[in-house]
C-alpha cells in the first residue's frame, strides 16, 4: 500500500522479560505506550492484539532484532526470505532471538498490509575493522562457525552518538566518541566519525563490562577448569555467568542503586562491587580511546549511566590522563545535558536512551520516507505517555 509521507512508526523491542510497543508520530513523540510483560519470552498474543489495536492508524512497524549476523550489516524491510535468515540466526543468540522473533510474528499477524523493518542491535558495529572484530583462533574454526566480535546495543550508541554530537553543537564525522550504555546490560562503543571501530561486547553478550547479572570478562581457563577438576555441567556454567553473576555475584543484587545505598552503609561486598564495576567501566573506556587515538565527547546513558552520577564521577576520576572530568554541580543531570568540567578538554554528556528513535530513524530510512517534523521541544519531547 502507498506509504504516508509523514508515517505513524510502531516500534517494537522485545526484551527479556517485556515487550516495549511505542508509537512515534510524525515529530518522533510518543502518542501511545504499552509495555507487556513476556516471562516466558513472549508476550500474551491477546494483550498484543488489544494494545496494537489501541493504537490505532500504523504506517510502517520497526522491529529491535537481536542479532544479524554476518549477512545483516543495515536495517532491512522483512519478508517471508528475511524472516527465514532471522530464524537461521537463532543459534548465535538463542536467548535472545526467539523473543524478537516472536513479536515479529505476533505483530505482523495483526498488521499484514503494513511494511515491517528489522533493525539489528548487532548492525552498528559491523564496520569494525578486522582488528577489532577477530579472535585468535585457528582460521578453520572462525570461517566455519562464523566465529567473530558482533557486538551489541547497536542501536542505543548509534542514538547515542548521534544525539551527543547534537548535544555539542558539532557535525558527528569530526568527532571521537566513546558511548557508554549502562543498564542491566552494559558496553562501550568507539565511535569514530560517526562509525563504530570497536566495542566491548563480543560473540555474545556476555563479553566485556561488569554488568546486573553477566559476568563480563572471565579467563576462558577459569571456564575449562570448572568444567575438568569440578565436573561442572556446561549448562550450569552458562546460566551462572549469565543469570547469577556481575552486581548480582558481587552484592547479592543486581540493582545498582541498592550496591550504592549497601556499599555508603558499609557493606563490604557491595563496596568491592562498585570498586570492581567502576575499575572495569574506566578500563574499557580508555581502551576505546586507544582504538581512535583519542577522545573528543564521553556519552553515558542506559540506566545506570543516566541515573547513577557516582558511578559517572568514579569512572571520570581515573580519567584525568585523558582531560577527561565532572562539574560536580551538574553531574546530578537527568535527561540530555553536558556534564563536564568547564576547561576539561573531553566533553561529558548524559543521553537519554531512546532505542525507539533510532529505530524510527532507520525504518524511515529503508522505506525511503520523510524526516520527522520537528517542533521547538525537539524530538522524543515527550518521553512518557498515556499507556494504551
Amino acid at each position: 500500500m502507498p506509504l504516508a509521507t509523514a508515517p505513524r512508526i510502531l516500534v517494537v523491542n522485545a526484551g527479556s522479560s517485556s515487550l516495549k510497543l511505542r508509537l512515534l508520530d510524525p515529530g518522533d513523540r510518543i502518542v501511545a505506550s504499552a509495555d507487556l510483560p513476556a516471562p516466558a519470552g513472549q508476550a500474551d498474543d491477546a494483550a498484543v492484539s488489544q494494545a496494537v489495536r489501541a493504537f490505532g492508524e500504523v504506517d510502517a512497524v520497526g522491529h529491535r532484532i537481536v542479532h544479524g549476523g554476518t549477512r545483516f550489516s543495515a536495517p532491512v524491510r522483512v519478508d517471508a526470505e528475511v524472516t527465514g535468515a532471522l530464524v537461521a540466526l537463532t543459534d548465535l543468540a538463542p536467548l535472545h532471538q526467539p523473543k524478537s522473533l516472536a513479536a515479529l510474528t505476533a505483530v505482523g499477524a495483526l498488521l499484514p498490509d503494513v511494511p515491517a523493518v528489522a533493525c539489528f542491535d548487532t548492525a552498528f558495529h559491523a564496520g569494525m575493522p578486522a582488528a577489532a572484530t577477530t579472535y585468535a583462533l585457528p582460521r578453520e574454526w572462525r570461517t566455519r562457525w562464523q566465529l567473530r566480535r558482533y557486538g551489541f546495543h547497536g542501536l542505543s550508541h548509534a542514538y547515542a552518538s548521534r544525539k551527543a554530537a547534537e548535544l555539542v553543537g558539532r557535525n558527528i564525522t569530526e568527532l571521537r566518541i566513546v558511548t557508554c550504555h549502562l543498564g542491566a546490560g552494559a558496553s562501550l562503543a568507539a565511535v569514530h566519525r560517526g562509525r563504530s571501530v570497536d566495542t566491548t561486547m563480543g560473540f555474545t553478550p556476555l563479553e566485556g563490562l561488569v554488568m546486573a547479572t553477566r559476568s563480563g570478562n572471565v579467563d576462558p581457563g577459569l571456564v575449562l577448569w570448572l568444567e575438568e577438576h569440578v565436573g561442572m555441567p556446561p549448562a550450569e556454567i552458562a546460566a551462572t555467568l549469565e543469570h547469577r553473576s556481575g552486581l548480582l555475584g558481587l552484592a547479592g543484587t543486581a540493582d545498582m542503586r541498592a550496591v550504592l545505598d549497601r556499599a555508603h552503609g558499609g557493606d563490604a561486598d557491595a563496596g568491592l562491587a562498585v570498586d570492581v564495576y567502576s575499575h572495569r567501566l574506566r578500563a574499557g573506556i580508555a581502551a576505546m580511546a586507544a582504538a581512535m587515538e583519542g577522545l573528543d565527547v564521553l556519552v553515558f546513558t542506559g540506566g545506570v549511566g543516566e541515573n547513577a552520577p557516582e558511578i559517572r564521577e568514579r569512572a571520570c576520576a581515573g580519567l584525568a590522563f585523558l582531560d577527561v572530568g565532572l562539574d560536580p554541580a551538574v553531574n546530578s543531570a537527568t535527561g540530555d545535558a553536558e556534564i563536564g568540567a568547564t576547561g576539561a578538554r573531553v566533553t561529558v554528556v548524559v543521553v537519554t536512551a531512546r532505542e525507539d528513535l533510532q529505530i524510527a530513524h532507520e525504518v524511515r530510512q529503508v522505506l525511503g520516507l520523510a524526516r520527522p517534523q520537528r517542533n521547538r521541544s525537539g524530538p522524543g519531547s515527550c518521553p512518557t505517555a498515556p499507556r494504551s
